[in-house]
């Protein structure tokens, strides 16, 4: 019987440009920080080189929120895979974001911190790679607003990127999309404390924006099944109001309102056409080899939007999960994503073969 091979979790790595980075809205951070997780082992010609983009609350540790997809005996393995992930420009877990400490000022930045969107966050990525001295992306994968910045980087550099995998995203953020998120910060806007400049600063509209952004991540029937009370006598305290209520308690121990106001609003700004004459013709630039997976029951990046992205991306597949989870499909159905991707990779596999033998 083999040994199962089991790899301990790496610990956040830093890497510190110290080169002044300029933000897509003219601001310029006068260096930036950038916490990253690898796992595996690198092939000496870059072959197996996956790169993963997280969504708005994740973080680079994506053998931990990705679980079942990303691990030991998953689908990407780091037994036959070298796994890269950045924290997003602006999160809270590593990388330069609004409770960083300003050079200038020696505090943080808090309510200085600048406009940030997907580009940015991108390029920051890029400035990671380049460290790394990785100069082909065999998968580059993501869901949500990691599949924003997926899209953005595959138009950026389209020689870089073999293969893409978009999950539950969008060629630019949707009018319905902004709406929930300006909704969120409203709600921080009206915490008496948000105006402060101290790490907890909104936290309590904070846990607000969290239940509001729930609804828009889930679904009515994922409530109904479970989230329901069988007890036809109960006058309050009901199984979905304290779920609302815990989960923005959840956040809030691992999260700050700083960070969720930008990160929101970087959300926003995605939209994959600007200053590319249209968005069909910046799809259209595309390269990678590319499939586009949708969630049967998503509200907030509805099915429309990656049939979209298929119909628009030169050769693209389209798949859609059938599930009663909503957005957070993308993060809960690992065994329909798994099926999915595997089998996207083995025809390509099974085309290189062909030509292999046919070569020989």
């Amino acid at each position: 019987m083999l040994k199962k091979i089991l790899f301990p979790m790496p610990s956040t790595q830093q890497f510190i440009s110290q080169e002044p980075f300029q933000t897509e809205s003219g601001q310029v951070l006068p260096q930036i920080e950038i916490g990253y997780h690898t796992y595996g082992t690198r092939n000496s010609d870059d072959s197996n080189i996956i790169w993963v983009c997280h969504a708005l609350t994740a973080n680079s540790d994506v053998f931990d929120w990705w679980t079942g997809f990303f691990g030991d005996g998953k689908l990407f393995n780091p037994a036959d895979y070298f796994i890269v992930c950045a924290n997003n420009l602006g999160s809270c877990y590593g990388t330069t974001g609004p409770l960083s400490i300003d050079p200038h000022s020696g505090t943080p930045y808090y309510h200085n911190f600048p406009d940030i969107t997907i580009r940015d966050m991108v390029n920051a990525h890029d400035l990671l790679r380049k460290y790394l001295n990785i100069n082909r992306i065999h998968i580059l994968i993501g869901g949500s607003q990691g599949g924003q910045q997926v899209l953005e980087w595959a138009v950026q550099a389209p020689d870089l990127i073999e293969q893409l995998v978009l999950i539950a995203t969008n060629a630019r953020h949707s009018a319905w999309g902004i709406a929930f998120n300006e909704s969120q910060r409203m709600a921080i806007a009206t915490d008496p404390s948000w105006l402060e400049s101290h790490p907890l600063a909104g936290v309590e509209g904070m846990k607000v924006a969290r239940s509001i952004a729930l609804l828009s991540y889930r679904h009515y029937h994922t409530y109904d099944l479970s989230q329901n009370s069988s007890d036809s006598d109960l006058l309050d305290n009901y199984p979905a109001a304290s779920y609302q209520r815990y989960q923005g308690e959840k956040l809030a121990r691992r999260f700050n309102a700083f960070t969720y106001w930008h990160l929101s609003k970087a959300m926003d700004s995605h939209h994959i056409g600007r200053g590319r004459g249209s968005v069909e013709a910046a799809l259209g630039t595309i390269k990678a080899r590319t499939l586009v997976i949708a969630v049967s029951s998503d509200l907030l990046f509805p099915v429309q939007e990656q049939r979209y992205l298929a119909q628009h991306i030169p050769g693209a597949v389209f798949q859609s999960i059938d599930s009663i989870y909503g957005h957070d499909g993308f993060l809960t159905e690992a065994a329909a994503l798994s099926e999915f991707v595997g089998a996207f990779l083995k025809e390509k596999n099974a085309v290189l073969e062909v030509e292999k033998a046919e070569r020989a």
